[in-house]
């Protein structure tokens, strides 16, 4: 291929992409026009929207991919404790009433905002609008999801009545003391101190109660086990058994019959979790529906593994005189 015809075919190439671009969005204005914003607002927001390589970079390669025995140090720390027990005090009345209310016990909704913000002191540096018009525009693994996110930002910014520009997250576009994305926002975010407005950046009433409320919209069941450490037979076979991610579909015997040692008797749908407990070392965990309830806050067993074992170190803290 001589030079002229490798230029004209990047031209081709870079004017095909260009036209695809504006055909995408072309169709989610026409779409989010159809959910009730106007033309206007919406050629507004990519107009200011940006961008930024640095998401991208971040998305690939979240804290997740790790084994366990180096993720769950970044969050099972003695300072983050302390910060724990300290915004439990501070909180107490408000995570009772939401305990009452909701039916979630306060030590997990302590462990889910310590996880996510260390209790406010990091929600994110990153321009929601750019992060999901990035992320929505820009990232093909999982533009779908980030798009449909993009307009649901776009409706919740002009809920709430914030410029477009103003608030910050995640690199994903999660927002507030717990991190909700917008459509969670939108549909879990509650007004739980009676003020007139659902305040999850600002307001950690607003945020304990959303978190609660979140929970208990996932089946969440108050005193119900979580997960337990189990043992294998010589001769196991747990492919079959393994969590998929998906919601759980096992029961006892299947277990049994795959080599899971159970000490008692067990009712349900149940799932294992294998661990990386050290280079080439592994530990496996049953884990019960309420495990899976907090994998719907982030699909990670790890992060469910580490919010759960926080929980319990922020519950035997609070218990101590």
């Amino acid at each position: 291929m001589t030079g002229r015809s490798i230029l004209a075919a990047l031209v081709l190439g870079g004017t095909a992409l260009c036209s695809q671009a504006n055909e995408a969005k072309n169709e989610f204005i026409a779409h989010w026009q159809q959910q009730g914003l106007t033309q206007e607002y919406l050629a507004q927001a990519f107009e200011l929207a940006e961008r930024d390589q640095a998401i991208i970079d971040a998305i690939t390669r979240p804290w997740e991919a790790k084994p366990w025995y180096q993720y769950y140090p970044i969050f099972l720390t003695e300072k983050r404790l302390e910060a724990g027990l300290r915004f439990w005090q501070e909180h107490q009345q408000t995570l009772e009433a939401a305990a009452e209310q909701y039916g979630v016990e306060p030590e997990i909704v302590v462990a889910i905002i310590g996880v996510e913000t260390f209790y406010g002191t990091y929600l994110g540096n990153y321009p929601v609008l750019n992060a999901l018009y990035t992320l929505g525009f820009h990232y093909p693994p999982r533009q779908t999801f980030f798009r449909k996110e993009f307009g649901h930002f776009l409706q919740l910014a002009q809920e709430q009545g914030w410029s477009l520009t103003e608030p910050k997250g995640s690199y994903a576009g999660a927002m507030g003391l717990g991190q909700f994305i917008p459509s969670s926002y939108q549909a879990y975010a509650v007004d739980f101190d009676g003020d007139g407005k659902r305040d999850l950046i600002g307001n950690p009433e607003d945020a304990i109660g959303s978190v609660a409320n979140y929970f208990t919209r996932h089946r969440w069941q108050a005193g119900a086990p979580v997960t337990e450490r189990v043992t294998l037979s010589a001769n196991a076979d747990i492919g079959p058994v393994q969590w998929n991610g998906k919601r759980l579909s096992q029961d006892a015997a299947s277990l049994k019959a795959a080599g899971v040692q159970l000490q008692s008797e067990l009712h349900g749908k149940l799932g294992l979790v294998k661990l990386e407990i050290a280079d080439g070392e592994f530990e496996y965990q049953l884990v019960h529906p309420n495990f899976y309830a907090i994998t719907r806050y982030n699909h990670s067993p790890l992060y469910a593994m580490a919010v759960w074992q926080f929980s319990q170190q922020l519950k035997h803290g609070m218990s101590q005189p």
